[in-house]
């Protein structure tokens, strides 16, 4: 909800996802990128 946003707003920047595919990597980062967000992966 609100307050888990907020928490990850705040907390930025944060891992959200370790040890997945590189498929799957890809797939949050378009995610999250069309949502307005800044994504790097390592």
């Amino acid at each position: 909800g609100l307050k888990e946003a907020k928490e990850m707003v705040d907390g930025a920047p944060a891992t959200l996802k370790e040890g997945v595919s590189k498929e799957e990597a890809d797939e949050a980062k378009a995610q999250l990128e069309e949502a307005g967000a800044t994504v790097e992966l390592k």
